[in-house]
């Protein structure tokens, strides 16, 4: 093939720019490949799907305001939905780190659009990319309005129902777990009983909190800066425009959509966003918790805790034969480490707005995308591979919480906290139990409690239901 059949040429507002032959792209998104080689990572799919469907409500809403060509409006509708369903993917070629705004990732699917629907108008007429795809539009409030699309979508399709499942699979080991008794542990100590129910009812309770502040972040992650187009002030844009397509989009998709209270704080800021990534840290650093715990209860087999059993999924040493590891739990730390990362990121892109607009968009879109999906993908790893095969060690918990000095504690208002604490140092220095030092020691024959009370005083199930 000869370099001429290989490219064409177009041209927009700068001039002539060679374009691979087949490409369905056009100028602006040519001169953004060449120049920004950077990661060699295009933006995420869903922010792809996010602008096809906000050009498709846009085209369709324009015919009816009379600002394009209702023929021509329902071939870029029909082409956006193409490529929000995904068929075009491959023509979006643009770095995630571009221009600021956006504007390259906008004019990439202005221009796919525009020739998607122009083949579809039989080649009679061409369809302008500006004028007709990005009519009553601007990148800057696009772009932003394609993340918050994006993100709130993940958020209620992928993240909520990945944590209310992990929160099921946890409250049913809670409620098999309910009359496993174990030592509790406060600085990695030994501390008075609970049970293994009460500590996987606890995670079950962090990750339904999670839940909770997700959904009490959409309100201000479902408005979109729609009709603010340049700076906020909506210029070029036809009276109802905004509310129109806002309203288009919600109906179609579902999701909690809402047009900007404040259009100037919807582009000039990006709060919205970095407070949605600190929730997501926030579970980030449950989830941290729940994996280190089970990775501590299930250490062993025989120098560790060994109080749980997690299942075994693959060999976990290329020179130990037998050894396995808990990888599910490890995974999901990793996973927690990123997204506290990409937190850190989003969080100083954030704070990057100038005046009427955030130039670091595609970079915060990237970041908290990549965090919702590691996310729902580990949380779903986690109930399945890990949570919903665990199994206890009843007996080995029972010894260790009723060999733990700590269950001294309920003599306390018997013999006093400075005699408790004699009893429970004999015990330790003596390999006793603590009964058989409370007798010992004469406190029963004294009179200071009874042989009853001592048996209830030591129950070690009771004392995790005070």
């Amino acid at each position: 093939m000869s370099d001429k059949d290989a490219f064409r040429t177009e041209h927009d507002s700068m001039g002539e720019v060679r374009v691979p032959a087949k490409a369905k792209w056009r100028a602006q998104t040519q001169r953004a490949v060449e120049n920004f080689p950077v990661s060699g990572q295009p933006i995420e799919r869903a922010l792809i799907e996010a602008l096809g469907r906000i050009k498709a409500a846009a085209a369709l809403v324009n015919a009816d305001l009379g600002v394009v060509d209702a023929r021509v409006a329902a071939a870029i509708a029909a082409a956006a939905g193409e490529v929000a369903d995904g068929h075009w993917d491959a023509e979006f070629p643009v770095d995630v780190f571009q221009t600021g705004s956006g504007t390259s990732s906008n004019m990439n699917a202005n221009e796919v659009i525009a020739t998607l629907a122009a083949e579809r108008l039989g080649g009679d007429r061409p369809v302008h990319p500006n004028d007709e795809v990005n009519a009553s539009q601007s990148s800057n409030d696009v772009f932003p309005s394609a993340i918050h699309i994006a993100t709130t979508s993940a958020v209620v399709r992928d993240l909520i129902p990945a944590l209310e499942y992990l929160a099921t699979a946890l409250e049913a080991k809670a409620a098999e777990f309910a009359d496993v008794v174990k030592a509790g542990r406060t600085h990695l100590m030994d501390a008075t009983p609970v049970t293994l129910g009460q500590e996987f009812g606890g995670y079950a309770a962090q990750v339904r909190y999670g839940v909770e502040r997700l959904l009490s972040t959409l309100p201000r992650l479902a408005e979109l800066p729609l009709g603010g187009t340049a700076v906020g002030t909506g210029i070029n844009t036809p009276p109802g425009f905004a509310k129109a397509v806002v309203e288009k989009l919600a109906g179609d998709s579902g999701l909690p959509l809402t047009e900007a209270r404040d259009h100037f704080e919807a582009q000039g800021a990006r709060d919205a966003i970095v407070e949605t990534s600190g929730q997501l840290r926030v579970i980030a650093v449950g989830l941290t918790k729940i994996a280190n715990d089970l990775r501590w209860m299930g250490s062993g087999p025989r120098a560790g805790l060994a109080e749980i059993n997690l299942p075994d999924l693959q060999p976990g040493s290329s020179i130990m034969p037998g050894k396995v590891n808990p990888v599910i739990p490890e995974a999901v730390v990793m996973v927690a480490a990123q997204v506290v990362g990409n937190d850190a990121t989003v969080a100083w892109a954030g704070a990057s707005g100038t005046f009427e607009l955030n130039v670091t968009l595609p970079v915060i879109a990237d970041n908290v995308l990549r965090s919702v999906r590691l996310l729902a993908n580990v949380t779903r790893l986690l109930a399945d591979r890990a949570v919903s095969g665990v199994t206890a060690n009843v007996e080995r918990a029972r010894r260790y919480a009723e060999s733990s000095p700590s269950v001294v504690t309920p003599l306390n208002r018997y013999i006093g906290y400075e005699e408790a604490a004699k009893v429970a140092k004999q015990a330790l220095a003596e390999g006793s139990t603590i009964r058989e030092v409370v007798l010992a020691r004469g406190y029963v024959e004294r009179g200071d409690l009874t042989e009853a009370q001592l048996d209830e005083a030591l129950d070690v199930l009771r004392m995790t239901r005070p």
